[in-house]
């Protein structure tokens, strides 16, 4: 948390805001938000003073603001980041870690994260593509996306299915709640062995995959808490949408039956075990 639904929103929140103004100042308020940055805040603030974002760009979790010096300026929220678009004189509150003011007297960029797992840093030449982020995947958006070799790939590890999808070398964007969900609707469970899977599922995975962002992204993404708001401050509320994430106990929406919570890693796997009978 946040997945794809969640930074797009953000991305879009902020790209009307941001999008052809010049950087004025920067002020970091704590060193680890910028901990990628090796050459330290003076310098981070140096690259991004007085040059123009041109526009926003999203490779799965990870943000960047293309600059007009062909540097970029990367943005991954981690557990709790948010990009918020602010007045000038709203107060900082206690978890603000970065502030860049835009040439717009009214509105500035505020990079604010509670728990300090996520980041931003400046990458040299990185308007089109930062280096920093070469290895992620595309995601089911991305005009690079390639779903014959996605299946190929998939289809030719030895794992489970859950697993491989929160790869992000493989495919980026989907976490954990947006794996379960699509897991659901396309009635697999998230421990089938990837090798067996048909051509077929794997298209009918790609395609319940994309209508769930879809839908997530029209509510502006999921929020269980403060921790994940758009740019404007609101929450998201693809929440109320939810078949099987976090519904443990709770009555299948399609056959009634109760939902299923499972361990997963250090996480949780939520399905129905009706419409997903374990492989």
């Amino acid at each position: 948390m946040p997945e794809l639904p969640e930074v797009e929103s953000i991305r879009q929140g902020v790209a009307e805001w941001v999008t052809g103004r010049q950087i004025g100042s920067v002020t970091v308020m704590h060193p680890r938000a910028i901990r990628r940055h090796p050459a330290g805040p003076d310098d981070f603030a140096r690259r991004l003073i007085g040059a123009t974002v041109t526009g926003t760009r999203r490779r799965g979790k990870y943000l960047w603001f293309p600059l007009d010096t062909d540097d970029a300026l990367l943005c991954h929220l981690g557990m709790s980041g948010q990009l918020l678009i602010k007045a000038p004189e709203d107060p900082d509150g206690p978890h603000l870690r970065i502030r860049l003011s835009l040439d717009d007297p009214d509105h500035e960029l505020r990079f604010v994260d509670q728990r300090t797992f996520g980041e931003m840093l400046v990458s040299a030449d990185g308007a089109e593509a930062p280096d920093e982020i070469r290895h992620i995947a595309p995601d089911v958006f991305d005009p690079g996306f390639d779903p014959a070799a996605f299946t190929t790939a998939l289809r030719m590890r030895r794992s489970h299915l859950k697993r491989a999808l929160l790869d992000q070398s493989l495919i980026s964007g989907i976490g954990n709640i947006y794996a379960d969900e699509t897991l659901w609707r396309t009635r697999i469970h998230g421990g089938h062995p990837t090798h067996t899977l048909t051509v077929e599922l794997v298209s009918e995975l790609l395609a319940n995959l994309r209508d769930v962002f879809t839908e997530a992204l029209a509510a502006g993404g999921t929020s269980f808490d403060e921790l994940y708001v758009r740019a404007n401050g609101e929450s998201g509320y693809f929440d109320r949408s939810l078949a099987v994430y976090g519904k443990q106990g709770q009555p299948c929406p399609r056959c009634s039956t109760p939902i299923v919570r499972e361990k997963f890693t250090n996480r949780s796997s939520f399905y129905c075990p009706q419409c997903q009978p374990v492989a």
